[in-house]
């Protein structure tokens, strides 16, 4: 046979990779991966790696977000290739997935040949691979650029890479990737030296550090020898009180502060259950040995902090924050004013909200908004989507675990994102895929308002204002069985139902203004009046993907500088409108095929406004901006035909006022 990379004559990874290949017996026809986990399998892979997931989560996204709506998606690896996460544009992922390209996959060069994951996990370095560079024809469609990552011993615990269409291949993605990797690295860096830091904290230097929260310090026999005045308030005791007590009437675990000291671990931001005076609430705690002469410890300090003000100052480090107010939301029509003053007059209620409406319709940014326009807009506003998580993991997300709960589970255990959300906004999403028995906890935590972790025996009090979100029709989804009847007139105390797009078409000329201007700034292009024709086309179209398909459409005019053909549908016939393509020349659209002299120019243009304002010679005057002494001189002077011209809409009249000449 001949040497697949013959005609490759290029970087010598790519040669290596594909004499391994051949020695492995790899198929070039191969579709699949051959090694794909699933179910149980799946499950206890994701959790194992849960931290790898949660470390590099935000600068997935952040990558993810470079690049969304050019055609590529991110993935994440473990150290063998197995994927843990896929994000991406949904047309190209859904041809990712056709051939398997999911969570549990192994890309490893055994399992699928060269490609940028596996080959970055052989070669021990940043790889690009494109077309023909891969080994299996089946991935020749592809260009993917893939960076192994490093632990902060210098370890490979995974692989981050972008894949899209070969045509969009550019050297600049790999280093996109090597960037992100690189930030990941430093942050796993940080966290080991943080975590050193804090191991070799003395004891005055602690009292020092923790001055804001509750300090005691005893004996290795739990008795108290130091009290802070912050410790007193926080527990509701007298300072000589507390000097009377023992380390474990205060608060459960003390046992284990002692195992962990044994066993030279750490015992850092455990969430404790504390016995203060009027009833039984939960702390962040931190002890620290103090050790004698001959390295025995001999005290104990240990540091109470409030859990909210832990998550807070996480949250802000994380990036969980609501960015979206009331005054960034765009609209003028009549249903969606309304629906904007409801949500405003409702944002500060403590009851929960359902927002029922399509998909692009703007579900989470009316969820932000009403956060920011609430007293809770200094807290957490953390999003969790319902139909994207696997099963297993939706549960421990939302509820939290603790120690031992499962297979992979930290050793400390892991707050839910109810914990985490406690003082701020719950925002689900897709509330409607939420399997039937954690329904039932959900329903449980609304009305005792307190969280029992996976595993755990205490329930945790939390103040979480929960707004839920669905495209389904719940009252359809609680008559067919899958949704609780109780959980759904919990969850629709303030129904607010957004229209689609299609029903609040004026606001069409004002949204894609907004779009224009805004994804013009961000691709640093200049924006592009439309033709008329063209706007009144998408006047016509029904938008079923709404706001979010209106803004990728002027994203996609903006940076082919040209107009786009896409489906209009009238009635139940989907028909296909196309608009002749042209180019974007010096700040005016050129039709290619005709060039015409301005003075047909300027006869087809007036009399394409008087037409659409049905001869009224007022409006039309004034959208053209001359007067009516003028416009009545050039209908004579060009021929133009007035006849048969009657009354038109205000959303026409803005379409005619904001068109150029076509």
């Amino acid at each position: 046979m001949a040497s697949h990379s013959d005609d490759l004559g290029h970087r010598e990874y790519i040669a290596r990779s594909h004499e391994r290949c051949r020695n492995y017996g790899i198929e070039l026809d191969r579709v699949y991966s051959t090694r794909i986990l699933r179910g149980p399998e799946l499950t206890e892979r994701l959790e194992s790696k849960r931290d790898l997931i949660v470390a590099t989560e935000p600068f997935v996204n952040q990558l993810y977000g470079f690049v969304k709506g050019s055609g590529f998606f991110a993935i994440l690896t473990d150290e063998e290739g197995c994927i843990l996460k896929v994000i991406g544009d949904e047309d190209i992922l859904s041809r990712a997935f056709d051939i398997k390209m999911i969570p549990g996959a192994y890309m490893d060069e055994r399992s699928i040949g060269t490609n940028a994951m596996g080959t970055a996990l052989t070669e021990n370095m940043p790889v690009q691979v494109s077309g023909t560079e891969h080994f299996i024809e089946s991935y020749h469609r592809w260009t993917c650029s893939g960076a192994p990552i490093r632990d902060a011993d210098g370890k490979v615990i995974g692989a981050l890479d972008l894949t899209g269409n070969c045509a969009n291949v550019h050297s600049h993605t790999l280093g996109m990737v090597v960037a992100a990797v690189d930030a990941i690295e430093k942050i796993l860096r940080i966290e080991r030296y943080n975590e050193e830091l804090s191991l070799s904290k003395q004891y005055t230097e602690t009292i020092i550090d923790s001055l804001s929260a509750g300090i005691l310090t005893t004996d290795l026999d739990g008795t108290i020898k130091t009290v802070s005045k912050q410790a007193a308030e926080m527990f509701g005791y007298e300072i000589p009180e507390m000097r009377r007590m023992k380390a474990w009437q205060l608060f459960e675990g003390w046992e284990k502060i002692k195992e962990a000291f044994r066993a030279k671990h750490p015992f850092q931001e455990e969430d404790v259950a504390v016995n203060a005076q009027r009833n039984k609430i939960r702390y962040s705690l931190s002890a620290y040995p103090i050790f004698d002469p001959q390295g025995e410890t001999k005290d104990v300090i240990l540091v109470f902090k409030e859990l909210r003000r832990v998550r807070k100052l996480a949250n802000k480090i994380m990036g969980r924050q609501a960015i979206y107010t009331f005054e960034k939301i765009i609209g003028r029509d009549k249903s969606f004013l309304r629906a904007v003053e409801f949500a405003k007059k409702t944002a500060d209620s403590r009851s929960t909200v359902l927002i029922l409406g399509e998909s692009g319709t703007g579900k989470e940014l009316f969820a932000q908004a009403m956060h920011n326009q609430s007293d809770r807009k200094e807290e957490a506003f953390i999003a969790i989507n319902c139909g994207a998580l696997p099963r297993t993991l939706i549960e421990s997300e939302l509820f939290g675990y603790d120690e031992g709960a499962f297979t992979g589970a930290k050793r400390s255990g892991q707050p839910g994102k109810f914990e985490i959300a406690d003082g701020g906004t719950l925002f689900l999403d897709e509330i409607g895929e939420m399997p039937l028995d954690l329904q039932t906890r959900l329903l449980r935590v609304i009305e005792e308002g307190t969280v029992c972790r996976i595993g755990g025996t205490h329930d945790i009090p939390v103040s979480v204002r929960l707004i839920a979100a669905t495209n389904k029709d719940l009252h359809e989804e609680v008559e067919s069985g899958n949704f609780r009847k109780d959980l759904y007139y919990r969850l629709n105390v303030l129904p607010l139902v957004l229209p689609p797009l299609r029903e609040r078409k004026s606001d069409l000329p004002v949204l894609i203004d907004y779009f224009m201007d805004r994804v013009s700034r961000r691709l640093n292009k200049k924006p592009i009046r439309l033709p008329l024709p063209y706007l009144r086309t998408l006047m016509d179209y029904e938008w079923p993907g709404n706001v979010r398909e209106l803004e990728n459409l002027v994203e996609l005019i903006i940076n082919a500088e040209a107009l786009v053909a896409f489906p209009t549908r009238k009635g139940k016939e989907t028909q296909r409108t196309i608009i002749e393509m042209t180019s974007y020349r010096g700040g005016e659209i050129v039709r290619e095929a005709e060039i015409l002299s301005l003075e047909e120019m300027e006869r087809r243009h007036i009399g394409r406004v008087l037409s659409i304002n049905k001869g009224n010679m007022s409006v039309a005057a004034r959208i053209l901006g001359i007067g009516r002494t003028t416009l009545y001189r050039k209908i004579e002077a060009l021929d133009i035909d007035c006849s048969d011209m009657g009354q038109c809409s205000e959303s026409e009249q803005h379409l005619a006022a904001t068109a150029v000449p076509f």
